[in-house]
């Protein structure tokens, strides 16, 4: 089983994020299960996403405290909490912002990072600052996961016209953003 937790504030589409990559999934044939986790429900509070996969449906509904992949959509959050607890040994994160502005933690020597200017991105294709599905873009290239067709997919499904070509648009260049960093 792999699991996916994405940390965002409130209204930054967390839950959209999760629900994308989870029918990305589900396209592939595997088994997702995607659900949020948030306490007082307003706008801009630090809240939580899951995704977990399989080969065979899953059962356990608990949150997730050791992610095989973190995304993180504002790195503000990562001020006042550890958003890379529990990640796995050969764990990923994904994380929303300029080079300059975040500041990673000391990981372990298989881990990876890859910081994505998904905001920005998203202002350039959507007009509005709302980076999930270019972040997701950059997941596809990263891990290997799910290909960006997979991605493409999901998106069509979701979306409608303008939105869609859009968000594919942002997708595109978060996954180009991603596998350069792994070239380079």
């Amino acid at each position: 089983m792999k699991e996916i937790r994405i940390h965002a504030r409130a209204g930054q589409g967390a839950i959209t994020t999760a629900s994308l990559l989870g029918y990305a999934y589900f396209l592939k044939g595997l088994c997702p299960y995607a659900f949020p986790s948030f306490g007082a429900a307003r706008m801009g509070a630090p809240m939580n996403a899951f995704v977990r996969v399989d080969s065979q449906p899953v059962r356990l509904r608990s949150q997730i405290y050791e992610p095989d992949y973190v995304i993180i959509a504002d790195h503000t959050i990562m001020r006042g909490y550890n958003c890379f607890s529990g990640l796995k040994e050969d764990g990923i994160a994904i994380i929303n912002g300029k080079e300059e502005q975040v500041s990673v933690p000391k990981l372990k020597p298989k881990q990876k990072v890859f910081v994505v200017p998904a905001n920005e991105i998203a202002l350039k294709y959507i007009g509005r600052p709302l980076g999930n599905t270019a972040l997701l873009g950059a997941f596809c290239a990263a891990t290997g996961e799910l290909t960006l067709d997979d991605l493409t997919a999901a998106i069509k499904h979701r979306f409608s016209a303008k939105l869609q070509e859009g968000n594919i648009k942002a997708a595109q260049e978060g996954f180009d953003l991603a596998k350069s960093k792994i070239k380079g």
